[in-house]
Protein backbone atom coordinates (compact mmCIF):
# COMPACT_ATOMS: atom_id res chain seq x y z
CA UNK A 1 0.00 0.00 0.00
CA UNK A 2 1.40 3.30 -0.95
CA UNK A 3 1.80 6.08 1.83
CA UNK A 4 0.84 9.53 1.23
CA UNK A 5 3.64 11.65 0.35
CA UNK A 6 3.56 15.54 -0.87
CA UNK A 7 2.82 15.52 -4.33
CA UNK A 8 5.23 16.16 -6.97
CA UNK A 9 4.79 19.41 -9.41
CA UNK A 10 3.91 18.76 -13.15
CA UNK A 11 3.48 21.20 -15.68
CA UNK A 12 2.64 20.08 -18.76
CA UNK A 13 1.90 21.88 -21.98
CA UNK A 14 1.37 20.49 -25.88
CA UNK A 15 -0.41 17.14 -27.33
CA UNK A 16 -1.53 14.74 -24.89
CA UNK A 17 -3.17 12.10 -26.39
CA UNK A 18 -5.89 10.08 -24.59
CA UNK A 19 -4.66 6.73 -25.51
CA UNK A 20 -6.97 3.55 -26.59
CA UNK A 21 -6.41 0.61 -24.98
CA UNK A 22 -5.45 -1.92 -27.33
CA UNK A 23 -7.53 -5.44 -27.28
CA UNK A 24 -6.91 -8.76 -28.67
CA UNK A 25 -9.88 -10.40 -27.16
CA UNK A 26 -12.90 -9.53 -24.72
CA UNK A 27 -10.32 -8.32 -21.91
CA UNK A 28 -7.34 -9.34 -23.03
CA UNK A 29 -4.78 -6.31 -23.53
CA UNK A 30 -2.65 -6.38 -26.61
CA UNK A 31 0.45 -6.15 -25.76
CA UNK A 32 2.43 -5.66 -28.65
CA UNK A 33 0.02 -3.06 -30.22
CA UNK A 34 0.58 -0.93 -26.89
CA UNK A 35 4.14 -1.10 -27.06
CA UNK A 36 3.78 -0.20 -31.45
CA UNK A 37 1.10 2.31 -30.21
CA UNK A 38 3.38 3.95 -27.62
CA UNK A 39 6.69 4.54 -29.79
CA UNK A 40 4.19 6.00 -32.74
CA UNK A 41 2.72 8.54 -29.88
CA UNK A 42 6.50 9.40 -28.57
CA UNK A 43 8.34 9.38 -31.71
CA UNK A 44 5.21 11.95 -32.95
CA UNK A 45 6.47 14.40 -30.26
CA UNK A 46 3.62 14.45 -27.87
CA UNK A 47 4.32 16.18 -24.24
CA UNK A 48 2.52 13.12 -22.33
CA UNK A 49 -0.05 10.11 -22.39
CA UNK A 50 -3.31 9.97 -21.01
CA UNK A 51 -4.39 6.20 -20.10
CA UNK A 52 -7.96 5.14 -19.01
CA UNK A 53 -9.67 8.07 -19.81
CA UNK A 54 -13.06 8.23 -22.49
CA UNK A 55 -10.63 7.08 -25.63
CA UNK A 56 -9.22 4.66 -23.36
CA UNK A 57 -12.93 3.14 -22.70
CA UNK A 58 -11.92 2.94 -18.80
CA UNK A 59 -15.76 2.44 -17.52
CA UNK A 60 -15.87 -0.98 -20.03
CA UNK A 61 -12.51 -2.65 -18.54
CA UNK A 62 -12.10 -4.95 -15.83
CA UNK A 63 -10.04 -3.60 -12.46
CA UNK A 64 -7.54 -6.27 -13.39
CA UNK A 65 -7.21 -5.18 -16.97
CA UNK A 66 -6.68 -1.74 -16.13
CA UNK A 67 -4.01 -2.27 -13.50
CA UNK A 68 -2.50 -4.09 -16.64
CA UNK A 69 -2.62 -1.34 -18.43
CA UNK A 70 -1.07 0.94 -15.61
CA UNK A 71 1.77 -1.21 -15.63
CA UNK A 72 2.50 -1.97 -19.01
CA UNK A 73 2.30 1.80 -20.18
CA UNK A 74 4.80 3.03 -17.76
CA UNK A 75 7.19 -0.27 -18.19
CA UNK A 76 7.21 0.80 -22.32
CA UNK A 77 7.19 4.42 -22.19
CA UNK A 78 10.40 4.10 -19.63
CA UNK A 79 10.15 7.65 -18.44
CA UNK A 80 10.37 9.11 -21.86
CA UNK A 81 7.67 11.32 -20.96
CA UNK A 82 5.04 11.58 -18.33
CA UNK A 83 1.94 9.31 -18.28
CA UNK A 84 -1.29 10.01 -16.39
CA UNK A 85 -3.83 8.28 -14.99
CA UNK A 86 -7.43 8.06 -15.61
CA UNK A 87 -8.66 6.93 -11.89
CA UNK A 88 -12.57 7.57 -12.12
CA UNK A 89 -14.69 5.17 -10.67
CA UNK A 90 -18.53 5.06 -9.29
CA UNK A 91 -17.35 3.89 -6.11
CA UNK A 92 -14.72 6.27 -3.69
CA UNK A 93 -12.85 3.42 -2.65
CA UNK A 94 -12.03 2.30 -6.01
CA UNK A 95 -10.71 5.53 -7.02
CA UNK A 96 -8.25 5.20 -4.17
CA UNK A 97 -7.29 1.88 -4.48
CA UNK A 98 -6.59 2.88 -8.46
CA UNK A 99 -4.84 5.96 -7.93
CA UNK A 100 -2.52 4.11 -5.09
CA UNK A 101 -1.89 1.54 -7.51
CA UNK A 102 -0.90 3.66 -10.53
CA UNK A 103 1.35 5.21 -8.01
CA UNK A 104 2.89 2.59 -7.16
CA UNK A 105 4.05 1.59 -10.68
CA UNK A 106 5.33 5.13 -11.72
CA UNK A 107 2.72 6.98 -12.82
CA UNK A 108 3.05 10.80 -13.22
CA UNK A 109 -0.38 12.19 -12.21
CA UNK A 110 -4.21 11.06 -11.78
CA UNK A 111 -7.06 12.26 -13.63
CA UNK A 112 -10.38 12.70 -12.05
CA UNK A 113 -13.76 13.15 -13.72
CA UNK A 114 -16.69 13.99 -11.59
CA UNK A 115 -18.29 10.41 -10.27
CA UNK A 116 -20.95 9.42 -12.76
CA UNK A 117 -24.64 7.61 -12.69
CA UNK A 118 -25.41 9.21 -9.66
CA UNK A 119 -25.39 12.98 -10.27
CA UNK A 120 -23.53 14.89 -7.69
CA UNK A 121 -24.31 18.45 -6.46
CA UNK A 122 -21.54 20.68 -6.22
CA UNK A 123 -21.32 20.96 -2.29
CA UNK A 124 -20.83 17.37 -2.75
CA UNK A 125 -18.78 17.16 -5.43
CA UNK A 126 -16.03 19.71 -3.47
CA UNK A 127 -16.11 17.28 -0.61
CA UNK A 128 -15.46 14.70 -2.89
CA UNK A 129 -12.55 15.87 -4.25
CA UNK A 130 -10.83 17.48 -1.33
CA UNK A 131 -11.38 13.45 0.57
CA UNK A 132 -10.09 11.82 -3.09
CA UNK A 133 -7.15 14.67 -2.52
CA UNK A 134 -6.04 13.87 1.18
CA UNK A 135 -6.22 9.98 -0.05
CA UNK A 136 -4.19 9.64 -3.86
CA UNK A 137 -0.17 10.49 -3.54
CA UNK A 138 -0.35 11.72 -6.75
CA UNK A 139 -1.04 15.01 -8.78
CA UNK A 140 -4.25 15.17 -9.57
CA UNK A 141 -6.04 17.06 -12.64
CA UNK A 142 -9.55 17.52 -13.03
CA UNK A 143 -11.42 16.02 -15.72
CA UNK A 144 -14.62 17.98 -16.98
CA UNK A 145 -16.46 15.51 -19.24
CA UNK A 146 -20.45 16.45 -18.52
CA UNK A 147 -21.44 14.97 -21.64
CA UNK A 148 -21.03 11.24 -20.24
CA UNK A 149 -20.80 12.29 -16.20
CA UNK A 150 -23.58 14.25 -16.39
CA UNK A 151 -22.47 16.88 -14.11
CA UNK A 152 -19.62 19.68 -14.31
CA UNK A 153 -17.22 20.65 -12.00
CA UNK A 154 -18.56 24.29 -12.13
CA UNK A 155 -16.08 27.51 -12.04
CA UNK A 156 -16.75 28.42 -8.50
CA UNK A 157 -16.11 24.83 -7.77
CA UNK A 158 -12.50 25.11 -9.59
CA UNK A 159 -11.78 28.14 -7.84
CA UNK A 160 -12.56 26.20 -4.33
CA UNK A 161 -10.53 23.22 -5.13
CA UNK A 162 -7.62 25.50 -6.65
CA UNK A 163 -6.29 25.85 -2.63
CA UNK A 164 -5.42 21.66 -2.91
CA UNK A 165 -1.69 22.29 -3.81
CA UNK A 166 -1.79 18.74 -5.16
CA UNK A 167 -4.10 19.90 -7.69
CA UNK A 168 -2.64 20.84 -10.54
CA UNK A 169 -5.14 21.76 -13.40
CA UNK A 170 -8.12 20.68 -15.19
CA UNK A 171 -8.60 18.31 -18.88
CA UNK A 172 -11.87 20.16 -20.55
CA UNK A 173 -13.96 17.99 -22.96
CA UNK A 174 -17.20 20.10 -22.28
CA UNK A 175 -16.72 21.99 -26.28
CA UNK A 176 -17.72 25.24 -24.31
CA UNK A 177 -15.23 27.73 -25.13
CA UNK A 178 -16.79 30.38 -22.66
CA UNK A 179 -16.29 27.60 -19.71
CA UNK A 180 -13.25 26.91 -21.20
CA UNK A 181 -11.95 30.61 -20.39
CA UNK A 182 -13.50 30.89 -17.46
CA UNK A 183 -11.11 28.05 -16.33
CA UNK A 184 -8.13 29.75 -17.75
CA UNK A 185 -8.58 32.73 -15.92
CA UNK A 186 -8.13 30.87 -13.10
CA UNK A 187 -4.49 30.43 -14.06
CA UNK A 188 -4.40 34.17 -11.74
CA UNK A 189 -4.60 32.22 -9.14
CA UNK A 190 -2.69 29.43 -9.55
CA UNK A 191 -0.49 30.01 -12.06
CA UNK A 192 1.34 26.64 -12.08
CA UNK A 193 -1.91 25.07 -13.28
CA UNK A 194 -2.35 22.88 -16.77
CA UNK A 195 -5.27 23.77 -18.66
CA UNK A 196 -5.45 21.22 -21.94
CA UNK A 197 -9.03 20.92 -24.18
CA UNK A 198 -10.21 18.14 -25.31
CA UNK A 199 -12.14 18.56 -28.46
CA UNK A 200 -9.32 18.80 -31.17
CA UNK A 201 -11.07 20.50 -33.57
CA UNK A 202 -11.09 24.16 -30.92
CA UNK A 203 -7.40 23.55 -30.28
CA UNK A 204 -6.90 27.26 -31.95
CA UNK A 205 -9.68 28.40 -30.03
CA UNK A 206 -8.63 27.24 -26.91
CA UNK A 207 -4.90 28.52 -27.07
CA UNK A 208 -6.25 32.01 -27.97
CA UNK A 209 -8.10 32.17 -24.32
CA UNK A 210 -5.21 30.93 -22.12
CA UNK A 211 -4.89 27.03 -22.74
CA UNK A 212 -2.09 25.18 -22.45
CA UNK A 213 -2.42 22.52 -24.97
CA UNK A 214 -4.99 19.30 -25.62
CA UNK A 215 -6.00 16.43 -24.83
CA UNK A 216 -6.74 15.40 -28.54
CA UNK A 217 -7.87 11.94 -29.28
CA UNK A 218 -6.44 12.43 -33.19
CA UNK A 219 -3.16 12.25 -31.61
CA UNK A 220 -3.33 8.50 -31.22
CA UNK A 221 -3.56 7.96 -35.36
CA UNK A 222 -1.31 11.49 -36.61
CA UNK A 223 0.34 12.56 -33.34
CA UNK A 224 3.12 14.94 -35.41
CA UNK A 225 -0.18 16.90 -36.85
CA UNK A 226 -0.95 18.13 -33.55
CA UNK A 227 2.07 18.90 -32.20
CA UNK A 228 2.85 20.77 -35.08
CA UNK A 229 -0.13 22.72 -34.89
CA UNK A 230 0.44 23.34 -31.14
CA UNK A 231 3.88 24.58 -31.48
CA UNK A 232 3.28 26.40 -33.88
CA UNK A 233 0.28 28.11 -32.34
CA UNK A 234 2.94 28.37 -29.57
CA UNK A 235 5.14 30.23 -31.97
CA UNK A 236 2.83 32.26 -33.64
CA UNK A 237 3.55 30.75 -37.03
CA UNK A 238 -0.16 31.61 -38.26
CA UNK A 239 0.70 30.01 -41.65
CA UNK A 240 1.57 26.83 -40.19
CA UNK A 241 -1.47 27.05 -38.45
CA UNK A 242 -3.49 27.08 -40.93
CA UNK A 243 -2.26 24.70 -43.11
CA UNK A 244 -2.23 22.10 -39.62
CA UNK A 245 -5.36 22.99 -39.03
CA UNK A 246 -6.76 22.29 -42.47
CA UNK A 247 -5.73 18.81 -42.01
CA UNK A 248 -6.95 18.54 -38.64
CA UNK A 249 -10.19 19.34 -40.08
CA UNK A 250 -9.97 16.61 -42.94
CA UNK A 251 -8.82 13.94 -40.14
CA UNK A 252 -11.96 14.98 -38.13
CA UNK A 253 -14.26 13.35 -40.57
CA UNK A 254 -13.81 9.89 -39.66
CA UNK A 255 -15.99 10.85 -36.18
CA UNK A 256 -18.64 11.40 -38.57
CA UNK A 257 -18.48 7.63 -40.00
CA UNK A 258 -20.79 5.27 -38.51
CA UNK A 259 -24.21 6.49 -36.85
CA UNK A 260 -23.95 5.38 -32.89
CA UNK A 261 -21.93 7.37 -30.02
CA UNK A 262 -19.45 4.90 -29.85
CA UNK A 263 -18.09 6.17 -33.56
CA UNK A 264 -15.56 8.39 -31.67
CA UNK A 265 -13.65 5.48 -30.69
CA UNK A 266 -14.36 2.58 -33.27
CA UNK A 267 -13.35 5.43 -35.64
CA UNK A 268 -10.18 5.85 -33.92
CA UNK A 269 -9.08 2.29 -33.01
CA UNK A 270 -10.27 1.92 -37.13
CA UNK A 271 -7.47 4.02 -37.69
CA UNK A 272 -4.72 2.67 -35.91
CA UNK A 273 -5.86 -0.64 -37.14
CA UNK A 274 -5.35 0.70 -40.83
CA UNK A 275 -1.87 2.08 -40.45
CA UNK A 276 -0.33 -1.61 -38.61
CA UNK A 277 -0.77 -0.50 -34.72
CA UNK A 278 -3.05 -2.30 -33.29
CA UNK A 279 -6.52 -4.41 -33.64
CA UNK A 280 -9.91 -2.34 -33.97
CA UNK A 281 -11.22 -4.50 -31.60
CA UNK A 282 -13.18 -2.26 -28.99
CA UNK A 283 -14.27 -3.02 -25.01
CA UNK A 284 -17.93 -4.45 -24.95
CA UNK A 285 -20.46 -3.43 -25.69
CA UNK A 286 -19.29 -1.83 -28.44
CA UNK A 287 -18.41 -3.94 -32.15
CA UNK A 288 -15.88 -2.90 -34.83
CA UNK A 289 -16.44 -0.99 -37.75
CA UNK A 290 -17.53 -3.27 -41.11
CA UNK A 291 -15.83 -3.17 -43.88
CA UNK A 292 -17.83 -0.56 -45.61
CA UNK A 293 -16.81 2.14 -42.08
CA UNK A 294 -13.55 0.93 -42.29
CA UNK A 295 -12.74 1.82 -46.25
CA UNK A 296 -14.78 5.44 -45.31
CA UNK A 297 -11.94 5.54 -42.52
CA UNK A 298 -9.55 4.98 -45.07
CA UNK A 299 -10.25 7.33 -47.62
CA UNK A 300 -10.15 10.00 -44.85
CA UNK A 301 -6.63 9.06 -44.03
CA UNK A 302 -5.35 8.87 -47.38
CA UNK A 303 -6.37 12.34 -48.38
CA UNK A 304 -4.67 13.41 -44.60
CA UNK A 305 -1.39 11.48 -46.00
CA UNK A 306 -1.88 9.32 -42.84
CA UNK A 307 -2.42 5.90 -45.43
Amino acid sequence: MSTIAKPTKLSLQGIVPPLVTPLTARDTLDHEGLERLLSHVIEGGVSAVFILGTTGEAPSLSYRLRREMISETIRIVERRIPVLVGIADTAFVETVNLARYAADCGADAAVLTTPYYFPAGQTELTSYVQNIAQQVPLPIMLYNMPGLTKVWYEIETLRTLSSIPSIIGVKDSSGDLDYFGQVCQLKLDRPDWTVLLGPEALLQEAHRLGGDGGVNGGANVMPELFVQCYNALRDGDEATVTERRELILEFQKIYEVGKYASRHIKATKSALSLIGICSDLPADPFHPFLAPQRERVAEVLRGVGAL
